[in-house]
């Protein structure tokens, strides 16, 4: 049954049965998404640097979820994924790239090594394209293959405060469009969703951007969170979930014929059409 032909119910998104992958896993978009996934009915192999609590606790309930433990930013790691995927469901319908990470430069552009940069494209970009490359023949094989990559609004925003992470967001964002293009005639679509801050450990947990900028200017972390959450027309954060829910409708077949496309939330942060 071809893409054209589904007719699905009301809430039906066609993911019953169907086996995804899915990058930094643990904690975050990455969980939402796979709670979502499995509340689909999908088969889910997730990739998480550790396990998790979380994760654990899915496979405790009885999710049809298998959990790897890599570090996606080793090279081999993202093919090594999408191997368990199809060793344990016989294939992949669904690619959900999601591993990011931020460290905000609070010295500046001259501060940032070459090693930080790497760090910054490896984690961003590259594990991205090694986990799409190694997914795309079994993707096609399908026949009706959905890459989600969660990038970011500032592929289109650019930031010094994270100069590096914007420039490998922006990469990715083009890179997904640019291979849309390509792969939309053998019955794989490709978009991407382009978050702005989310409430997430990477904004709000230790160490991450609201606690590194605040430390560095001498300000609460909780000031410099909701400055952010300021800039947004509704003037608050997204929530994981809500990233979620656009990652799953693009990874359904109700997302029909939408292919090379970004979709931002932001909460209408960002000023450009």
């Amino acid at each position: 049954m071809t893409s054209s032909t589904f007719r699905p119910s009301a809430f039906d998104l066609g993911l019953a049965g169907r086996s995804a992958v899915v990058t930094g896993a643990g904690r975050g978009i990455g969980l939402a998404v796979v709670e979502g996934l499995l509340g689909a009915g999908t088969r889910v192999v997730a990739g998480s640097r550790s396990r998790t609590d979380a994760l654990d606790s899915l496979v405790k309930g009885g999710a049809e979820l298998t959990v790897v433990e890599l570090d996606l930013a080793d090279r081999e790691a993202p093919a090594a994924l999408v191997a368990e995927a199809v060793a344990v469901y016989g294939g992949v319908d669904v690619l959900v790239n999601n591993v990011g990470a931020v460290r905000p430069r609070v010295d500046g552009f001259q501060a940032v090594s070459d090693a930080d940069w790497e760090w910054a494209l490896t984690i961003n970009f590259m594990a991205a394209v090694r986990a799409t490359r190694a997914a795309l023949p079994h993707l096609i094989t399908s026949g009706d293959g959905r890459i989600v990559t969660v990038s970011s609004v500032n592929a289109r925003l650019p930031d010094p405060l994270v100069i590096d992470y914007s420039a490998a967001k922006a990469a990715l964002t083009n890179f997904c469009k640019a291979l849309s293009k390509q792969v939309g005639s053998e019955g794989v679509r490709v978009n991407t969703v382009s978050p702005g801050p989310v409430e997430t450990a990477l904004w709000k947990g230790a160490g991450g951007v609201a606690a590194t900028v605040g430390q560095s200017l001498g300000v609460d972390p909780g000031e410099v969170a909701r400055n952010a959450a300021g800039a947004a027309a509704t003037g608050r954060f997204t929530t994981p979930a809500e990233v979620a829910d656009v990652v799953l409708y693009l990874a359904s077949r109700r997302s029909g014929n939408i292919t090379g496309a970004d979709f931002v939330i932001d909460g209408g942060m960002i000023d450009a059409l």
